[in-house]
C-alpha cells in the first residue's frame, strides 16, 4: 500500500509541477509528509529537490526514439517528449547514422537527453535494440520519431503496468497529428489479428479509421500493441527476446507482442493516455517497400508463432485471398505493388529456415476482417460480431476519469488472457 501511494504521488506531483501548481505540489507533498507543513513554499524554491523526492517510489523509464534523417519531424515533435512530466525518466535518441544533424541538433536543444550516434543505419528494429543495451529503465518505451506527446501521456501507462506483473506491454490511445479526434492508422486504440493473421485495430478496420468519440475509452486486453508508442516491462521483453532484427521494420512489434502473450503475458490499452501520429515517417503510406514489408513479415510472422498444423491450414487460405489482391493492384496501374506482394511470398519462404513453428496463444478474432469489410460492410470495430472472439470482447477494467492506483483497482477486477 505504501508503494502504491508513492507511485500515486509521484503521478500526481508530475502533473501539478508540469501545469505550473507548485503551491498545490507543496501542499500534496505536505500531505504524504515528504516536507514539513511549514514549508509548503519549496516546490517553488526548489522544484528539482521535490521532483527527486516524488521520485522515489516511482519506477524508471527510458523512453527510446529511433530516427534516420528526420530532422524536421524531431523539431515538430521531440520537443514534446522532452516536456513529459514524468520524475524518474530517461530519453534516448537512437540516430541511424542520419546525415541531416539530427544528432548535433538533439545535443544542442536537449543537453540532459542521451544521444546515441549508431554507425549505420539498423532501421527500427536494430536501432531500438541497439538502444535499447543503454537503457536503465524498468520499463522501456519504444516512440516513434513522428509522434507528439501531452505532458502527462506516461504516468497512466506506467500506472497500469505496475498493477499487475503479468502486463508485458501497453500502448496509448493513437490519434491523428492532423485531425486529432480522429484514429490513426498505425494503432489506433489498439489491436487484434483475424484468423488468418491480418491485423485490425478498435478504431481502424482495414482502411476505415474512426472518430474518437469515447467509444473506445476503456482499459482492454490486445493482440498487440503499436510500435509508434509501445511501453514495455523490461524483464518480459528479454525473456523472450527483443523485436526481430530480420524484420526489419513493420510488424515487428506484433511479433513480440504475439511472443509476450505466448508467454502468458497480457497485452494492454490505455485510453487514458493518448499520443499523435504523425504517420509515414519512414515509408510513405503508398511505398511499395512498405507494401513489401508488411507481407512479408506478416507471413513471417505467422509461421514463427502458429504450429505447424495450423500453419498447413492458414497458409493455403491467405495465397487464396493475397494473389487477388496482388492481381488488383495490377489492374490499378501499380505494377510494383502487385510485384512487392510476389517478392514477398518468395522472400518469405527464403526467411522461414531460420525459424521454426512456436505455438501457443492464438489470434483472437476467429473471423475474416477481410470479408468483415468488404462482403459485409462492417467498418467499425462495434460492428464484429462478438461470437467471433475467442476471448471476451474488451471490457471495462476502470474508467480513464477514475485515479488507478497499482493494487487497488476497481473491486479487484481483472479480464481474462487473450487468446489462450
Amino acid at each position: 500500500m505504501e508503494r502504491a501511494a508513492g507511485f500515486a504521488l509521484a503521478q500526481s506531483f508530475a502533473a501539478l509541477m508540469a501545469n505550473g501548481h507548485g503551491e498545490r505540489a507543496g501542499d500534496l507533498l505536505c500531505d504524504f509528509k515528504i516536507v514539513p507543513p511549514h514549508r509548503t513554499d519549496m516546490p517553488a524554491a526548489r522544484p528539482r529537490a521535490l521532483a527527486a523526492a516524488a521520485s522515489m517510489d516511482c519506477p524508471s523509464v527510458s523512453v527510446i526514439v529511433v530516427s534516420w534523417n528526420a530532422l524536421p519531424l524531431l523539431r515538430q515533435c521531440l520537443p514534446s517528449v522532452a516536456r513529459t512530466a514524468y520524475p524518474n525518466l530517461e530519453i534516448i535518441l537512437a540516430d541511424n547514422a542520419s546525415e541531416d544533424g539530427s544528432a548535433a541538433w538533439a545535443e544542442s536543444t536537449f543537453p540532459g537527453m542521451k544521444v546515441l550516434r549508431l554507425p549505420v543505419n539498423l532501421l527500427f528494429a536494430g536501432g531500438n535494440n541497439a538502444a535499447w543495451k543503454h537503457a536503465r529503465g524498468k520499463y522501456v518505451v519504444l516512440l516513434n520519431n513522428d509522434v507528439e506527446t501531452p505532458p502527462g501521456w506516461l504516468g497512466p501507462l506506467v500506472a497500469l503496468a505496475e498493477s499487475d506483473p503479468s502486463v508485458a506491454a501497453v500502448q496509448p490511445k493513437i490519434l491523428d497529428f492532423s485531425d486529432r479526434n480522429r484514429f490513426e492508422y498505425a494503432g489506433a486504440a489498439g489491436g487484434f489479428l483475424d484468423a488468418l493473421g491480418y491485423p485490425f485495430a478498435r478504431g481502424r478496420i482495414v482502411d476505415h479509421l474512426e472518430a474518437d468519440t469515447g467509444q473506445h475509452d476503456e482499459v482492454h486486453e490486445l493482440d498487440w500493441a503499436c510500435g509508434a508508442a509501445l511501453l514495455l516491462r523490461r524483464t518480459a521483453a528479454e525473456e523472450v527476446g527483443l523485436l526481430d532484427e530480420r524484420f526489419e521494420m513493420h510488424m515487428e512489434e506484433v511479433d513480440l507482442c504475439w511472443r509476450l502473450r505466448s508467454a502468458g503475458y497480457r497485452v494492454l490499452a490505455q485510453p487514458a493516455s493518448r499520443v499523435f501520429h504523425v504517420g509515414g515517417g519512414s515509408l510513405d503510406s503508398d511505398s511499395s517497400r512498405k507494401l513489401y514489408l508488411n507481407y512479408r513479415n506478416n507471413l513471417v510472422m505467422l509461421y514463427k508463432n502458429l504450429s505447424a498444423s495450423r500453419w498447413r491450414r492458414v497458409f493455403p487460405l491467405r495465397v487464396l485471398l493475397d494473389a487477388p489482391a496482388a492481381l488488383v493492384l495490377l489492374c490499378r496501374g501499380k505494377p510494383r505493388h502487385a510485384l512487392a506482394v510476389l517478392h514477398a511470398y518468395r522472400d518469405a519462404h527464403a526467411m522461414a529456415r531460420h525459424y521454426e513453428h512456436r505455438g501457443g496463444a492464438l489470434p483472437s478474432y476467429a473471423g475474416s476482417i477481410l470479408a468483415d469489410r468488404y462482403l459485409f460492410g462492417r467498418r467499425t470495430f462495434s460492428r464484429l460480431p462478438a461470437r467471433r472472439f475467442r476471448c471476451r470482447l474488451p471490457q471495462p477494467v476502470h474508467r480513464p476519469d477514475q485515479p488507478y492506483i497499482p493494487g487497488n483497482g476497481p473491486a479487484g477486477e481483472k479480464e481474462g488472457h487473450v487468446g489462450q
